[in-house]
């Protein structure tokens, strides 16, 4: 077999085994799981309440204990009814949150921060379309909160705030200017204290307070915590981290997933440190608590229930002790809101968050991936358009590669060049396999081929793949991002669809059982196919039969497995076959080979006349 189309059977490989991957463990996985959400999130009849069997909130125990939950910690194990969001919302006094970017409520009964929605993200591109809710209190239909407090000693009888606890408020609503101080008298000499602030993005700063009016000492250990029962909704991807995430001390990033917690002992993972962060990230949206950044804690993330599970990421910091007449404060800060890159990355440097930025899943490629994003980023700066922008960084990054790309097809055109002195030493030794590449490699030498060089754009080209990949799909920038014409979202994949004659039948395709995943076919992946189709053409044709059908079937193959992919990733495939094949056409033409393309789709063609 020729070099040239070594190489091209090694790049197919590759890329075969990634779609291959993506289409079994993903694509059909997620049609099925869709299928199975759907199922069991029928609207519920109204009136009727749907019982669960555990309520989450229980505050981290500091060493010692014997429970779960130490005396003040918000009740564990209580079985509720659920409401509705409305109905829960409404069932405790409230006070509202105004900022720029965020609404909702906190709850005096608990003080908790159980109620909120972004006002810049919508469920879908529909402009009346709801606004993402984020948070939600504990006996709504998806309970997802952040808490704060203290904890005491194991054994000690203090009454500390609990989950039911009435806090008096200050005012009636909580701004980026206005912040929100709460207070509750335990009745035994504790004064408690919240104040919660927020600023114009998605950080709040809850800073808790206790005076002592005793006249002994009390040791203390504040806590701040995140919690959510019944596993949610997931995107599925096995290139995107969804469920448990932090940064403790100086351990590297610490990811489990909602299933993967389960193996770890009494479904638990406990570390410690000073400094980090820690809580629950989805593909868009993240809620986690940050300690104070010189402080130790301990971090858990734990999963417990049977039937419905409740997920908790919480810290315990050291405790404190307040002397008679004393006072102490704790202070925690809360984001629940969009990961946003810029935000993010703003968070990290003036709050001086330990990785703060590795709340965003940039993968192994990371000093990839990231440079990659803001050259995207800042070019759609300049142009408007995240499709446009991926049009000119897949431009630039063939520019940056022109000169390894350069010797590898003037390698390949040297590589036909020297056929015929090939094939004659094929013919003088055709029984010694060794002396044939014995003389191949002396030929080689003498003028001057590299036969690896035609792999080493393709060997660069995965990681930029990979991480382009990455950009598309984990980062919120491109969500919902509008391309041209039917394109409406770069993140998702095109919604025209073949199979229904692009929407003149009124049927979805994908919804067929078991093959409706291979049944996601829309314009620009048939795009992606001719361009595929006419790189593939560029080359000789193998002349062994099985090669041959390898290279006519496999831009069908790669056309339908890339139906569900994001149709940033198509757009891009599609140009970068473009800029391929433009880019060998002219080098080859300049080193004065011919060039196969026109030959073998004048073969085709005649073939197909004649038939």
């Amino acid at each position: 077999m020729r070099e040239d189309q070594k190489n091209l059977f090694l790049a197919m490989g590759l890329s075969l085994l990634v779609i291959v991957g993506w289409q079994y463990f993903y694509a059909g996985p997620k049609q099925e799981r869709a299928r199975e959400i759907a199922a069991q999130t029928q609207p519920a009849t109204p009136g009727a309440p749907t019982p669960t069997t555990q309520t989450p909130g229980a505050a981290p125990a500091p060493a010692g204990a014997t429970s779960n939950a130490p005396s003040g910690a918000p009740a564990a194990a209580t079985p509720e009814t659920a409401l509705t969001r409305e109905a829960a919302i409404a069932a405790s006094p409230r006070i509202k949150i105004d900022t720029p970017a965020l609404k909702g409520s906190i709850a005096l009964k608990g003080g908790r921060i159980d109620d909120v929605s972004l006002k810049g993200y919508r469920e879908t591109v529909k402009p009346d379309s709801p606004n993402i809710v984020l948070l939600s209190p504990a006996n709504a239909p998806e309970p997802f909160y952040a808490d704060t407090g203290f904890v005491g000693l194991p054994g000690a009888n203090i009454a500390l705030p609990k989950a039911d606890t009435l806090w008096s408020a200050d005012s009636d609503v909580l701004t980026p200017a206005k912040p929100l101080t709460l207070t509750h008298d335990n009745g035994q000499g504790l004064v408690f204290t919240r104040k919660i602030a927020v600023d114009d993005q998605y950080m709040f700063t809850v800073t808790d307070g206790v005076r002592n009016a005793t006249a002994s000492e009390v040791s203390l250990y504040p806590y701040a915590l995140v919690a959510r029962r019944g596993k949610p909704k997931t995107a599925g991807y096995a290139v995107l981290h969804e469920g448990f995430v932090g940064i403790v001390g100086d351990s590297r990033v610490q990811e489990f997933t909602y299933d993967s917690i389960e193996k770890e002992a009494k479904a638990t993972h406990v570390t410690e440190g000073a400094g980090g962060w820690l809580g629950f990230t989805d593909k868009y949206w993240a809620s986690v608590v940050i300690p104070e950044q010189a402080a130790n804690f301990k971090g858990r993330f734990s999963s417990t229930g049977d039937s419905v599970k409740s997920y908790q990421s919480d810290a315990l910091l050291d405790a404190i002790t307040i002397a008679p007449g004393a006072s102490v404060q704790s202070q925690t800060r809360v984001f629940a809101g969009a990961k946003e890159t810029r935000t993010i990355d703003a968070y990290q440097k003036s709050l001086g968050i330990k990785n703060f930025d590795l709340m965003i899943d940039w993968g192994w490629f990371y000093f990839i991936t990231k440079p990659l994003f803001w050259l995207i980023d800042y070019i759609f700066g300049i142009v408007g358009n995240f499709g446009v922008a991926i049009l000119i960084v897949t431009v630039i990054v063939k520019g940056v590669f022109f000169p390894l790309a350069n010797r590898s097809y003037l390698s390949m055109a040297k590589m036909k060049a020297v056929q015929p002195q090939m094939e004659s030493i094929k013919a003088r030794y055709p029984d010694d396999k060794q002396k044939q590449q014995q003389e191949f490699m002396e030929l080689y030498k003498r003028e001057g081929i590299n036969p690896v060089a035609g792999c080493l754009p393709i060997a660069v080209q995965i990681p930029v793949f990979f991480a382009l990949y990455k950009v598309i799909f984990i980062t919120l920038e491109m969500r919902q991002a509008p391309f041209f014409g039917w394109i409406r979202d770069l993140s998702a994949p095109d919604p025209t669809n073949l199979f229904n004659l692009f929407g003149l039948l009124p049927f979805d395709p994908t919804n067929i059982p078991f093959v409706g995943h291979f049944l996601v076919l829309g314009v620009w992946p048939l795009i992606m196919g001719v361009s595929m189709f006419v790189q593939m053409k560029m080359n000789p044709e193998p002349s062994d039969p099985v090669q041959k059908q390898m290279f006519a079937w496999m831009p069908v193959i790669f056309t339908f497995m890339l139906g569900s992919f994001p149709a940033g990733l198509v757009i891009y495939w599609t140009w970068n076959n473009t800029l391929s094949v433009s880019q060998q056409y002219l080098i080859m033409r300049k080193a004065g080979v011919k060039i196969e393309l026109w030959d073998n789709l004048g073969k085709l063609f005649r073939k197909k006349a004649s038939t």
